[in-house]
């Protein structure tokens, strides 16, 4: 990765001054209980375990929903007889990945981004090819690695309009940064368009569809399903999925409307959960919290979901979802989780993460979209009727099937840029 950019080259030139202090964070941050254990010394680049034998696919992805995205990726991946390291950077996303993870594959944290903590990744390591997903930029881990002559892709590129604005006032570092991979691929245009604009080059970048289709159902523990439909009762239920600070206050004023049902509410972040249960408790709705094994009864009016992995429960549990990250200036999220459970999709208005996505959705009549809390509640009773419901769920499948295959496309490509 060239160092063409002051902002890159400052940036560079203080990672040796500020490495002494990593190991003091992250025991503080064992402490604090953000660490694991068993673990944590992996961020300063010491492997707790072997490298496998033979050429090795080395696979970032962030966090718990780009690591749960690339899992269909990844079986195609060790369906050919690669190896895979998948690193990803939370305490979460790694309990997640170690029940997921398919056979031949081996999970790390990714290093800090600092001079030793790289070097003894690579050293140990000695990938023969990089792959990263989706917009989580290290500049020292990109620079090293290409320094080694390990080929780079970015795969699943993602980029809002806001992030796209932040990096228009450093011209010098996206180009830095953008022109070092080898590939791209690109959910739709508009990414393709913005990467090319920000100093990847047009030439390298792939337009291939989202990871994000091939997904398909979440996974779904039959005894804990069979148990919450029984706890429902005959209720009607709705889901609002993945929620920003900023929604929950238009969803809860959705719900004062619709007292004849059940709210299921899953921020995307569960340690929002507290806060989220002060909105309820304000608002005069009587509510149980699942982190706090609080049990649902008739009365309850709003189940607040604030756990991990267990979304599919509730796309299950719940004929309509509302999609969050998009009443907010977020972008968004995907949509095809709910399509792959058959429930009936809204989304707010900000949906540039999956623009494309929504646009097939909107077009085909297999997704409505609300702007606030009566039209949301609205559209909510709208999908009572099981004519309107049945229509819109088919629309939405036949919708995501006319995709194209981004896991297959994506795989065969990296494959092909494998070499011993």
């Amino acid at each position: 990765m060239p160092a063409a950019s002051p902002l890159l080259s400052t940036y560079l030139a203080l990672g040796p001054v500020l490495q002494p202090l990593a190991p003091l964070l992250l025991k503080r941050r064992l402490k604090q209980g953000k660490e694991d254990p068993a673990r944590w010394r992996e961020k300063l680049g010491h492997a707790t375990l072997p490298r496998p034998q033979g050429p090795l696919i080395w696979l970032h992805a962030v966090s718990v929903g780009e690591g749960l995205s690339v899992l269909p990726l990844l079986n195609r991946l060790v369906a050919s007889g690669a190896a895979v390291l998948v690193t990803s950077t939370t305490v979460t996303s790694a309990r997640l990945l170690a029940d997921r993870l398919p056979k031949g594959c081996l999970h790390q944290f990714l290093p800090l981004d600092l001079p030793g903590p790289v070097a003894r990744f690579l050293d140990h390591w000695r990938p023969n090819l990089a792959v990263f997903v989706e917009s989580e930029f290290w500049p020292r881990l990109l620079r090293d690695t290409r320094a080694r002559n390990i080929p780079m892709l970015l795969v699943n590129a993602r980029i809002s309009e806001n992030s796209a604005r932040n990096w228009r006032r450093v011209p010098g570092l996206s180009r830095a940064i953008l022109s070092g991979f080898t590939a791209i691929t690109a959910p739709d245009a508009r990414v393709a368009g913005l990467l090319a604009e920000l100093g990847a080059d047009p030439v390298r970048i792939r337009t291939t569809g989202s990871l994000k289709r091939g997904t398909g159902r979440l996974p779904v523990e039959a005894r804990t399903l069979a148990d919450l439909r029984q706890a429902f009762g005959d209720r009607k239920a709705w889901l609002a999925a993945s929620t920003h600070p900023g929604e929950e206050d238009v969803i809860l004023d959705a719900q004062k409307a619709l007292a004849d049902r059940l709210l299921v509410l899953a921020p995307r972040h569960p340690a929002r959960g507290d806060a989220i249960r002060d909105l309820i408790t304000a608002r005069g709705l009587n509510m149980a919290q699942r982190s706090r094994h609080e049990p649902i009864t008739q009365d309850t009016q709003v189940y607040l979901a604030d756990t991990l992995g267990e979304m599919g429960l509730w796309f299950d549990l719940c004929p309509v979802s509302f999609i969050g990250g998009s009443l907010v200036p977020v972008g968004g999220h995907n949509a095809y989780e709910a399509v792959a459970h058959g429930s009936a999709v809204l989304t707010g208005p900000e949906i540039s993460n999956f623009a494309a996505l929504y646009d097939s959705l909107l077009m085909s009549k297999a997704a409505v979209m609300v702007r606030d809390a009566a039209a949301l509640a609205k559209a909510i009773r709208a999908l009572d009727d099981h004519a309107t419901h049945a229509a819109q769920t088919a629309a939405a499948t036949a919708a995501i099937k006319a995709e194209s295959d981004a896991t297959a496309e994506t795989a065969a490509m990296i494959l092909s840029r494998l070499t011993p």
